[in-house]
Protein backbone atom coordinates (compact mmCIF):
# COMPACT_ATOMS: atom_id res chain seq x y z
CA UNK A 1 0.00 0.00 0.00
CA UNK A 2 1.37 3.39 -0.98
CA UNK A 3 2.14 6.03 1.62
CA UNK A 4 -0.57 8.70 1.77
CA UNK A 5 0.04 12.12 3.24
CA UNK A 6 -2.48 14.87 3.53
CA UNK A 7 -1.89 18.52 4.32
CA UNK A 8 -4.73 19.80 6.49
CA UNK A 9 -5.93 22.48 8.88
CA UNK A 10 -7.75 21.94 12.14
CA UNK A 11 -10.94 23.66 10.94
CA UNK A 12 -11.32 22.01 7.50
CA UNK A 13 -14.43 19.86 6.95
CA UNK A 14 -13.11 18.59 3.60
CA UNK A 15 -9.95 17.43 5.37
CA UNK A 16 -12.01 15.37 7.82
CA UNK A 17 -14.11 13.97 4.96
CA UNK A 18 -11.02 12.98 2.95
CA UNK A 19 -9.40 11.29 5.91
CA UNK A 20 -12.62 9.41 6.75
CA UNK A 21 -13.08 8.31 3.13
CA UNK A 22 -9.55 6.96 2.89
CA UNK A 23 -9.79 5.15 6.21
CA UNK A 24 -13.35 3.83 5.98
CA UNK A 25 -13.62 3.05 2.27
CA UNK A 26 -10.04 2.30 1.29
CA UNK A 27 -8.55 1.01 4.55
CA UNK A 28 -5.73 3.54 4.33
CA UNK A 29 -4.05 5.28 7.22
CA UNK A 30 -3.07 8.84 6.40
CA UNK A 31 -0.06 10.81 7.53
CA UNK A 32 -1.68 14.12 8.40
CA UNK A 33 0.41 17.27 8.25
CA UNK A 34 -1.33 20.18 9.97
CA UNK A 35 -0.45 23.47 8.30
CA UNK A 36 -2.86 25.61 10.35
CA UNK A 37 -0.10 27.67 11.93
CA UNK A 38 2.81 26.88 9.63
CA UNK A 39 3.25 29.55 6.95
CA UNK A 40 6.38 27.85 5.57
CA UNK A 41 4.47 24.62 4.89
CA UNK A 42 1.59 26.62 3.35
CA UNK A 43 4.06 28.38 1.04
CA UNK A 44 5.63 25.03 0.10
CA UNK A 45 2.15 23.70 -0.74
CA UNK A 46 1.42 26.70 -2.93
CA UNK A 47 4.73 26.36 -4.77
CA UNK A 48 4.39 22.58 -5.13
CA UNK A 49 0.71 22.23 -5.99
CA UNK A 50 -0.34 25.70 -7.13
CA UNK A 51 -3.18 25.46 -4.61
CA UNK A 52 -3.92 27.50 -1.51
CA UNK A 53 -6.66 25.21 -0.22
CA UNK A 54 -6.56 22.11 1.95
CA UNK A 55 -6.66 19.23 1.96
CA UNK A 56 -3.87 18.54 -0.48
CA UNK A 57 -3.43 14.80 -0.84
CA UNK A 58 -0.36 12.93 -2.03
CA UNK A 59 -0.27 9.20 -2.74
CA UNK A 60 3.37 8.30 -2.80
CA UNK A 61 4.91 11.19 -4.73
CA UNK A 62 1.78 11.74 -6.84
CA UNK A 63 -0.24 14.84 -6.03
CA UNK A 64 -3.90 13.81 -6.18
CA UNK A 65 -5.34 17.22 -5.31
CA UNK A 66 -8.09 18.00 -2.83
CA UNK A 67 -11.07 16.01 -1.61
CA UNK A 68 -13.23 16.45 -4.71
CA UNK A 69 -10.25 15.67 -6.96
CA UNK A 70 -9.60 12.47 -5.01
CA UNK A 71 -13.26 11.40 -5.20
CA UNK A 72 -13.38 12.11 -8.95
CA UNK A 73 -10.21 10.07 -9.44
CA UNK A 74 -11.75 7.24 -7.43
CA UNK A 75 -14.95 7.31 -9.49
CA UNK A 76 -12.86 6.97 -12.66
CA UNK A 77 -11.02 3.99 -11.16
CA UNK A 78 -7.71 5.79 -10.82
CA UNK A 79 -7.29 5.94 -7.04
CA UNK A 80 -6.98 2.22 -6.24
CA UNK A 81 -4.04 1.65 -8.63
CA UNK A 82 -2.17 4.53 -6.96
CA UNK A 83 -2.95 3.22 -3.48
CA UNK A 84 -1.86 -0.30 -4.38
CA UNK A 85 1.39 0.77 -6.03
Amino acid sequence: MAHVRMYTTTYCAYCRAAKAFLKNHKGVEVEEIDVTTDPDQRMWLLKTTGQRTVPQIFVGETHVGGYTDMRALDEKGGLDPLLND
